[in-house]
């Protein structure tokens, strides 16, 4: 098979300059995603909405995003990451501005949808860009720093969009935050190639091709590990950032909304340190990336353990201890795509990140329904009697979440293993050794 040719080097200048447009336009997906994490209280009043009706933003938003990328990564792999990311781009930024002047649920509630659709197509196309523009050795660590990057955004919702909609209001803010578009489309449309090769296979793929693509990527079971660990790893992190961090510490655990949002920021700082740190563990001990996923859980359930059993409310330093702890599960989740990418060739990286991608926002989905309805439950009066205890039973959904992605991904990892060996022994042995090494 000859080799496509190259126009421009691996790991050059080019690539990094690929990267990071693609990265500005992920960075502002990552703060539209949480910008309703900070307005949450703001919400119920501007659209006097229950606590069920509340999380419904966010579902609808996540489940859009989420029976997306399925189709998306498809696509991604026929068109390229440059036209997905500029459909993307376009789509949030006219959903935050729509979203800056409606005051009505249902017309609300579409601009979510519109948000989770043009969300939906911006990170794996940023993921396969790493994936093309690195060599497979620097390639973890990019992907890694893509999520630590990206938690710039979440910065930016946690602290200057909080401020802003405490000073400026409600229309001002979304309305401004929408305009940063412009900006990330110009550097998208000057910056981002496709690839450095001159590839025409991916020219020369049909539509009609796209679901046995989707197909061939679902049927590795790396793939499927690389979902379930990205399901387990994930959600408690995007459950507190887009919805209920900000209710249950402020109206849960009493603390000024000030406060709140540095906890919220501080999720994001620990997310920074930890992307690099876990990107090395990735490539020193490929192995043993799932163990590292599972240690991970482990240590978010028993931070909520502890203060879901703290008597009254928890005190700073505990709160402060779980915001850190939850938030590692933002760049361990990585480790999916990281393991997505062993298993399967770039010609169904797309599809592969897009299936990986589902799993941490359908568990996402799902923690975030169940505190709602949960707090309707009991607390039926509405945001004014949330209280600690009605945010002790709620944020107890968690726990059969974690439960079957633990399970998954012991089972995954068990087949994804046998698979590896029986393909390719030599490779197999290699990985162990804590080689960089893939299987097709």
């Amino acid at each position: 098979m000859s080799v496509p040719a190259q126009r421009y080097p691996l790991d050059g200048r080019r690539a990094w300059a690929v990267w990071g447009a693609a990265i500005s336009v992920y960075v502002l997906a990552v703060f539209h995603r949480t910008s309703l994490g900070v307005a949450g209280l703001q919400a119920t009043e501007r659209f006097g909405i229950s606590s069920s009706q509340l999380s419904t933003f966010t579902i609808v938003q996540v489940f859009v995003y989420a029976a997306m990328q399925l189709p998306v990564g498809a696509l991604l792999d026929r068109f390229g990451s440059r036209r997905l990311l500029g459909v993307g781009l376009t789509l949030m930024t006219a959903a935050q501005l729509a979203f800056a002047f409606v005051d009505t649920l249902p017309a609300a509630l579409a601009c979510r949808v519109l948000l989770g659709m043009g969300d939906a197509m911006v990170f794996i196309s940023v993921l396969r860009l790493a994936a093309l523009w690195f060599s497979p050795r620097r390639t973890p660590m990019v992907t890694q720093t893509t999520g630590l990057l990206g938690s710039l955004g979440a910065i930016a919702a946690a602290g200057p969009l909080a401020a802003a909609l405490a000073h400026f209001g409600w229309t001002p803010s979304y309305a401004v935050a929408a305009s940063f578009g412009i900006v990330s489309g110009v550097a998208l449309v000057v910056l981002v190639k496709d690839s450095p090769y001159a590839d025409h296979h991916r020219d020369e793929l049909r539509l009609r091709a796209l679901a046995r693509t989707l197909k061939a990527a679902w049927l590795v079971p790396g793939t499927r590990l690389g979902l379930w660990s990205h399901f387990t790893s994930q959600f408690a992190a995007n459950m507190f950032t887009m919805l209920w961090g900000f209710p249950f510490l402020v109206a849960g655990q009493g603390l000024s909304p000030f406060a709140a949002s540095v906890l919220l920021m501080t999720m994001t700082g620990t997310s920074i340190l930890a992307s690099p740190v876990i990107g090395s563990l990735t490539m020193r001990f490929p192995f043993s990336r799932s163990t590292l996923v599972l240690w991970i859980v482990a240590a978010a359930v028993t931070a909520w353990t502890v203060v879901l059993l703290w008597p009254g409310r928890a005190p700073l330093w505990l709160l402060a201890g779980l915001v850190v702890v939850i938030a590692i599960g933002g760049p361990g989740s990585m480790i999916g795509f990281d393991l997505a990418r062993t298993f399967n060739p770039p010609t169904r990286l797309g599809s592969a990140s897009g299936i990986v991608n589902t799993g941490g926002f359908m568990a996402t989905l799902t923690a975030v329904a169940l505190v709602g309805v949960v707090l309707d439950r009991v607390a039926p009066g509405g945001p004014s009697t949330w209280d600690v205890d009605a945010f002790r039973v709620a944020m107890t959904v968690q726990y059969p979440v974690w439960a079957l992605g633990i399970a998954q991904v012991l089972r995954y990892r068990r087949k994804a293993r046998r698979a590896a060996l029986a393909s390719d022994p030599e490779a197999y042995a290699a990985m162990q050794a804590g080689h960089s090494v893939t299987f097709h």
